[in-house]
């Protein structure tokens, strides 16, 4: 078998990264395995083998002693090769999304380590952690984990996010307070968890805390749980849960009187008890999610950057509808800079054909799609042509210098060989960025589920910026609250992630993924990030 290209360019110019991901590497994989070349690259520092049918890894792995990342996501590997651990230089591990059933004693030997992912397999059991002196993050999410993590006289100075979400694990250890002192962020949502112990609330550091989706003894704790921060929550537990070490005081025998009562004798939670939070809910993609498809060759030199996502379970009204339009018109004045940074579109995803969706670039003559709120047909060259007489015709009737409404973004699109558009899997054109929609996907009152869609020919970061804000605007307007429920201070919304690939299906981007969506400045908005089924 000869080299692979990819390890041959990487061996010529002595590069120290190498992506090997996506169906056409699959398919080689399944073929002839993978090639055993790409292991002399001693020099590497970062190998990604991701989203193939890679179903183990080659004992030669330990050759890349350089390696200070190795993603390895998203395969079938059944098993942890613990050549692996002999890595001694490896800070980022990323297995998530495979097979394995157990991880290795041996990891122990892994000191530089400062990110382990694991999440999305079916380990069952996890090695005592002993000494990680550099650790900041730990992934087990959506595993078969039965234990909590066994961290007794652990050192973990630095470990300041754990995500154990969507496992089985019945209780928390008394000691696991005192070796995860630095964290931040504990996830233990989708547990079997009864019992909160009080230690919980010793963790001075601890800003995010999910315990959602188990079934807790205390009623009370777990309306907390359901619905306020992080603060109120620590705050019961520090008040109301003992401590495991300890003894449950029995009701009339206690030191004071905190001690003389049975917990189910507190008075009930207020509704108002804690400050509630606008709810913004992210789904992770499903394979049956369309894709969006993009046409690097076509649309780099036109308008290369595109972002899409889903919201579902709208609720319209008229009123709303009218918010909806007059905030899209705001941004694209604002954050989109007039559509010099990036233009929005949003279509009722009911009014598309199902399957994947198609990012790509057309000669003026040969584009064609019905533009909003026409009622013919135009070509991408008669709709510039069209719209350029109306801008010239209603700047001399108001006498004015400038051109005003849609027709102010036409210079953006003059002298463009090719136009950017967006199709369905029919190929009809839903969008024509950065001038108009297609008035076949229009939204409307009725609409249910949306196609929220951001191009941007400045980079990619500002498809996200401008997305970012399009969604929180969208989940303070209220358009996914329920109308059965009345008088709603706070809002939810619900985001269906999308992925983009290229024509081979190479990952390009996820959206929202884990580092969009994080509204810092705004304190009462939460975002649950829901694991894929």
């Amino acid at each position: 078998m000869s080299p692979w290209p990819e390890v041959l360019t990487a061996k010529t110019e002595n590069r120290h990264e190498i992506k090997l991901a996506g169906g056409n590497v699959s398919k080689r994989i399944s073929e002839d395995g993978l090639d055993k070349t790409l292991f002399q690259l001693t020099s590497l520092n970062l190998l990604n083998i991701s989203d193939t049918c890679l179903s183990s890894i080659p004992d030669e792995i330990k050759l890349l002693t350089n390696l200070q990342s190795l993603l390895l996501f998203g395969n079938k590997l059944e098993q942890f090769n613990e050549n692996i651990t002999s890595l001694s230089k490896l800070k980022v591990l990323d297995l998530s999304r495979n097979q394995l059933t157990s991880i290795p004693e041996s990891l122990n030997k892994m000191k530089e380590l400062t990110s382990i992912n694991f999440s999305s397999n079916q380990i069952e059991i996890m090695p005592k952690l002993v000494d990680f002196p550099n650790l900041i993050n730990i992934d087990v999410s959506n595993n078969k984990l039965t234990d909590f993590l066994d961290v007794e006289n652990a050192n973990l100075p630095h470990l300041t996010d754990l995500n154990l979400k969507s496992n089985a694990i019945e209780s928390l250890p008394s000691c696991f307070a005192h070796s995860l002192a630095s964290l931040k962020n504990f996830d233990m949502g989708e547990n079997k968890l009864k019992v909160i112990p009080g230690e919980l609330a010793s963790l001075a550091k601890l800003k995010e805390l999910n315990l959602k989706g188990n079934k807790l003894s205390d009623k009370r704790l777990m309306k907390l749980v359901d619905q306020c921060r992080t603060k109120q929550v620590l705050d019961y537990i520090r008040e109301h849960c003992p401590k495991s070490s300890q003894t449950q005081p029995v009701a009339g025998k206690g030191k004071g009187k905190k001690g003389s009562k049975k917990l189910e004798e507190l008075p009930p939670a207020e509704d108002n008890s804690c400050d509630l939070y606008h709810s913004l809910k992210i789904i992770h993609v499903e394979d049956e999610i369309p894709k969006v498809k993009i046409v690097e060759a076509e649309v780099n030199s036109v308008r290369p950057y595109i972002l899409c996502c889903i919201v579902t379970d709208l609720y319209m009204t008229q009123a709303l509808f009218k918010k909806f339009i007059q905030m899209q018109t705001k941004l694209h004045d604002t954050v989109c800079d007039k559509r010099n940074v990036a233009t929005i579109a949003t279509h009722d995803l009911n009014k598309i054909a199902p399957g994947d969706l198609v990012y790509t670039a057309k000669p003026p003559s040969v584009l064609k799609l019905i533009p909003l709120a026409r009622l013919k047909p135009y070509t991408g060259e008669q709709l510039f042509q069209q719209l350029t007489a109306e801008a010239d015709a209603l700047r001399k009737e108001k006498k004015r210098n400038v051109y005003s409404g849609i027709h102010k973004y036409l210079y953006l699109l003059e002298g463009k060989p090719k136009y950017p558009c967006f199709e369905d899997t029919s190929g009809k054109v839903i969008s024509f960025p950065p001038i108009t929609n297609s008035d076949e996907t229009k939204m409307s009152v009725e609409t249910k589920s949306m196609l929220l869609e951001v191009t941007s020919n400045a980079s990619l970061g500002a498809c996200k910026t401008v997305m970012n804000k399009l969604i929180q605007e969208c989940l303070m307007l209220g358009i996914g609250d329920n109308p059965d429920e009345p008088d709603v201070t706070y809002h939810s919304l619900t985001v269906q992630q999308m992925k983009v690939v290229d024509l081979e299906g190479n990952l390009k981007s996820v959206y929202p993924s884990r580092t969009d969506c994080v509204y810092e400045d705004c304190n009462d908005i939460k975002v649950f990030r829901l694991p894929k089924k």
